[in-house]
């Protein structure tokens, strides 16, 4: 355990353990245990499936905010206990629910007969400006009970990349916590120079406070029940106390925006309820996950290490949730656009154009320790968010925000023949420009990311090959929009440029010997061969010519690749390959969702039903049928189950939306607001779902509801109802 700086003014701390601070890289860990999340605007909590953030300092527990964790200890403690657990929840408007109940074993001879459970305890959890934990506790027996419990908390004020495991040279000033006769506060002054502050506020039966805990006594009568609250607030600087709002206020408060949120959304109702659980879980997280900063909205990556705006995971995200809420769409690009690169600094590897990777506003960003304010080291996000810029104009035909980005996108568009392609070879690259920057910048962002078949890890500048695909799109894409905005010049000299891409990647990256794509080109233009999910990217992206896709579709959905449960990161096959590690062999839903888009493309519709089908199933494990960051790329037929990755986000933002994309690529929905049409070409239900209803999916103008039913190994469609304007469907029911 190390000791914290110095503490002000010469004031001694009695013991490193009163500030309940211990070294992240030696913190307990938590990764088996069942998590209860919840998440509100910037705040978010993780605890155990009581309500505990226990042990203390566990690296992925705690309530935070801003990068920070303001609570990194808490604890019940009961007479009695330790508690009987009954059940424990968390709803879709993010309030918890923990049941628990005490024996009489415990007592000795205060109560006669054989043992029974005679106190109920309903703690309680939830998120608005605070972290609200609540405890109501009720009497059933017949006679007059004295009662306690009570509640060891801390706050190490740590960083997030502090507790992911980056270590620092010095850390800022530790106050002796204040304690009063109902409160208990613990202050930081970080090398940022802001002062952290956590404020406990306890509420009903305060019989003792102390620097790390809190009792409370109760002498219930009979049926007689009493209510004890911690309120927890995370203040930074001068903020102000957080006014009390009564418990059920908040809670009503959570759940009526939750409802406003639900109502907004196109809703999905099918014949598998536990599908239908998953659809809901997930349009809950997309809410959950909304965010602000600096008073923009925008959606977060995930729970708990990516609670930012993070580019990449923001663009696809909102791509996969444009039939369910084109807004964030919105307000992913206006937010990226905000902050899109205007100089060159290598220390954040920004570039003029680029479409950042990852903000931060904790102590070690505001303090220069690591460069994420914000940090611009991804070389995919820039294509992206002009693919995101196409793709929400065709949902939406929003004019005036697509106008309105036009200046943004014509950066987009030099930075990307300009600085994306240093050595001038046609292909956008990466190299990172310092040493904290991340050694791999596409979505498989570990050091061992990108591989040859040998296990050999290749080395930059590397142009990876689902890159180039979105290079593709993006100027595809974009030649549409300057063309349907009446720009035709601009329009004619992108879709050549678009072509050619295609032509150079087919002529760079194929690989006859294997027909499969190669990963990428290392830094000596030479193959990466290992065989991957990265080109099912390129279907996506509609930049492999039709002969290669399919080819590419039979090995995706072959055995190295499909483990039953979903599409591997790498081929089981390949020497390093293993379905335990980040991405060499893992299952990840977005890119799965990703690789079933680029299959609808391509007409091969079955085959996204495949992968639909495999991920239904694996979500079922998961608790509220949540699909994880990612999992274990382990086949189905070596268990019954699929195998939870450790340290895996959840909810993460692009894997909650996954679903959607999923269930759009088999059903083959391809929307042209701007011609104020839809086209639903060659739909495809898996055996298990019979029927699919989706109703007020926003087109433009028009709210379209449709209906999709499956009879034998047919699929038909059908417009059940709309709203607003005039929209034409053309259904085509033609094989694939």
């Amino acid at each position: 355990m190390r000791r914290p700086a110095e503490v002000e003014r010469g004031q001694e701390i009695s013991s490193v353990e009163l500030l309940g601070y211990e070294d992240p890289s030696h913190a307990g860990e938590s990764t088996a245990v069942e998590k209860l999340t919840l998440k509100r605007r910037d705040y978010f909590s993780v605890t155990n499936r009581i309500g505990d953030i226990s042990p203390a300092g566990a690296r992925d527990m705690g309530f935070f905010r801003e990068d920070t964790r303001f609570l990194s200890h808490l604890e019940l403690t009961v007479a009695g206990g330790p508690p009987v657990v009954l059940s424990t929840h968390t709803s879709t408007d993010y309030v918890t629910q923990v049941d628990m109940t005490v024996t009489t074993r415990e007592f000795g001879g205060i109560f006669l007969g054989d043992p029974v459970n005679f106190l109920h305890l309903r703690r309680e959890q939830l998120i608005q400006e605070q972290f609200v934990d609540r405890f109501t506790l009720t009497n059933f027996v017949t006679h007059p009970i004295d009662f306690w419990i009570e509640l060891a908390f801390a706050a190490d004020f740590a960083d997030v990349f502090e507790i992911r495991g980056m270590r620092r040279g010095r850390r800022g000033t530790y106050f002796l916590p204040r304690v009063g006769a109902d409160s208990v506060v613990f202050r930081y002054r970080g090398l940022d120079g802001r002062l952290y502050r956590t404020v406990i506020e306890l509420i009903g039966g305060v019989a003792a406070v102390r620097a790390d805990r809190a009792r409370f006594d109760f002498h219930l009568e009979p049926n007689q029940t009493a209510v004890a609250e911690l309120r927890i607030s995370a203040r930074i600087d001068d903020e102000p106390p957080v006014p009390y709002v009564p418990w059920e206020e908040q809670v009503e408060a959570a759940r009526s925006e939750f409802r406003a949120w639900r109502a907004s959304c196109a809703a999905f109702q099918t014949n598998d309820e536990f599908f239908d659980a998953g659809l809901a879980q997930a349009v809950a997280d997309l809410r959950a996950l909304q965010s602000e900063r600096g008073g923009e909205p925008v959606i977060a990556a995930g729970i708990p290490w990516y609670t930012c705006p993070f580019g990449r995971d923001t663009i696809l995200t909102a791509y996969e949730a444009l039939p369910v809420a084109p807004e964030l769409a919105r307000d992913a690009l206006v937010y990226l656009a905000a902050h899109q690169g205007t100089k060159v600094d290598p220390w954040r590897d920004e570039e003029p154009g680029k479409i950042l990777h990852e903000v931060r506003t904790g102590e070690m960003a505001l303090a220069g320790e690591i460069p994420h304010t914000p940090y611009y080291g991804t070389v995919d996000a820039t294509p992206l968010w002009l693919v995101l810029l196409s793709e929400y104009f065709l949902w939406t035909d929003d004019r005036r925000t697509v106008t309105a980005l036009l200046p943004a996108a014509e950066r987009a568009l030099e930075w990307i023949d300009r600085w994306g392609d240093a050595d001038g070879d046609g292909f956008v690259e990466y190299e990172k420009k310092q040493e904290k920057g991340l050694d791999n910048q596409g979505w498989k962002d570990s050091r061992d990311g990108v591989i040859f078949a040998d296990g050999t890890v290749a080395r930059p500048p590397i142009a990876l090959v689902e890159v180039q695909g979105y290079v593709c799109d993006a100027k595809r894409r974009m030649a549409q929009v300057f063309r349907r905005l009446g720009i035709p010049d601009r329009a004619t000299r992108l879709a050549a440029e678009a072509q050619a891409m295609a032509q150079r990647i087919d002529e760079r990256f194929w690989m006859e010997e294997k027909g499969y794509f190669a990963e990428a080109l290392d830094g000596e233009k030479r193959q990466v061969d290992a065989i991957t999910s990265n080109p099912g990217h390129l279907l996506w992206s509609r930049a492999a010519y039709p002969e290669r896709a399919r080819r590419v579709g039979e090995v995706l959905l072959g055995p190295a690749m499909f483990s039953g449960w979903g599409i591997r990161t790498l081929a089981s096959r390949q020497l390093a390959y293993n379905p335990l590690s980040y991405h060499n062999g893992t299952i990840w839903p977005h890119d799965n969702a990703i690789c079933a888009m680029g299959l609808a493309n391509y007409g091969m519709n079955g085959l996204a039903v495949e992968v639909l089908e495999g991920l239904y199933n694996a979500s079922r494990y998961f608790r509220h049928h949540r699909l994880p960051e990612l999992f274990c790329g382990l086949g189905r037929q070596q268990g019954d189950f699929p195998v939870h990755y450790p340290v895996a986000c959840s909810p993460q933002a692009w894997s909650s939306a996954a679903f959607f994309l999923l269930l759009r690529a088999c059903l083959g929905l391809f929307p042209d607001a701007p011609r104020r049409t839809l086209l639903i070409q060659n739909p495809r239900l898996p055996a298990w779902l019979e029927d699919v209803h989706i109703r007020g999916m926003r087109v433009g103008p028009t709210r379209i509801s449709l209906h999709f039913t499956r009879t034998g190994e047919g699929t038909f469609a059908a417009v059940s109802g709309m709203e607003g304007e005039p929209l034409r469907v053309r259904i085509d029911l033609g094989g694939g």
